[in-house]
């Protein structure tokens, strides 16, 4: 079987269009359509239902969808294992990260990887912990370093890397900077400047509220922890930030009335793919720089 037809197969089921799967593949859609009929002249069944102006999978179409992408995973993991046996660290390499470990925990890392292995094309995307759990399941990324969830997935694997132990900020003129002991609802009824909903520290964040029967005031979510000192430090709201950034006296540390709030930071990958040698030169370096 062909897997260049099952990959256009593939990305015409998931963009339920010729021409923009074409575009997606950086084909002609004649190109595309010849492939699909390819392969559905192979496999003696019909896999598109042509409408008017949209497609739709069969039942067999539906049915070859899940086992398509598992054969393209396992022709892709092959290839790799039989690249690996070399022992060359070169090829691409996928990483997600978040904002802050961009910023503050990856750049010594990247500066003796890119030094001693220069032969690897690396591409750094950013994205929240929700965002880089869901491409790194759907293979869109090698690795990603985010805040890790507290509860394990069975098909992902977690390694712990670093702590942060989180704090409760306000800026020094805010109201909440003059209450001797702030309350979970003195906290409810002032806005909280926090990461979006999606993320593993808002949910942290959250859960404390819930389980009290409080909402959180968050009218102004953003990912970019730098830009919520900010805006805490102009007095715009309240926050949990990590420690390490509390260092000046633009922010009041509130004590915080629950549990001790820490989440932990860490590398995420699929349990079962095959990693590169680029990829596990990446961890080792990851690994030293945490136990330093």
């Amino acid at each position: 079987m062909d897997t260049q037809s099952l990959k256009a197969f593939i990305a015409v089921a998931e963009q339920k269009s010729f021409s923009a799967a074409a575009e997606s593949l950086y084909l002609t859609q004649s190109a595309v359509s010849k492939r699909i009929k390819q392969l559905e002249e192979q496999l003696g069944t019909t896999l598109f239902d042509r409408h008017n102006r949209t497609i739709s999978l069969t039942e067999a179409g539906e049915a070859l969808l899940p086992r398509a992408q598992h054969i393209l995973d396992l022709v892709s993991d092959t290839e790799l294992e039989l690249e690996n046996i070399s022992g060359d660290i070169s090829g691409s390499l996928t990483l997600a990260t978040s904002h802050h470990i961009g910023l503050h925990r990856l750049p010594p890392v990247l500066r003796k990887f890119v030094h001693a292995h220069p032969n690897v094309d690396l591409d750094l995307q950013f994205m929240g912990s929700e965002r880089a759990y869901q491409a790194v399941r759907l293979r869109q990324v090698d690795l990603a370093l985010t805040t890790l969830e507290q509860t394990p997935k069975s098909d992902i694997a977690a390694i712990p890397l670093w702590q942060d132990d989180m704090v409760c900020v306000c800026a020094a003129n805010h109201r909440l900077a003059g209450i001797p002991q702030v309350s979970l609802q003195d906290l409810s009824s002032e806005p909280a400047i926090l990461p979006e909903p999606d993320t593993i520290t808002y949910q942290l964040i959250n859960n404390v509220f819930a389980a009290e029967g409080l909402t959180l005031k968050a009218p102004m979510p953003t990912n970019y922890l730098e830009t919520i000192k900010m805006l805490v430090s102009v007095g715009m709201g309240w926050s949990v930030l990590p420690s390490s950034m509390v260092n000046d006296d633009a922010l009041t540390v509130i004590n915080w009335p629950g549990t001790s709030l820490r989440r932990q930071l860490g590398a995420v990958f699929l349990k079962h793919r095959t990693q590169s040698n680029a990829a596990t030169a990446l961890m080792d370096l990851l690994h030293a720089s945490a136990d330093d």
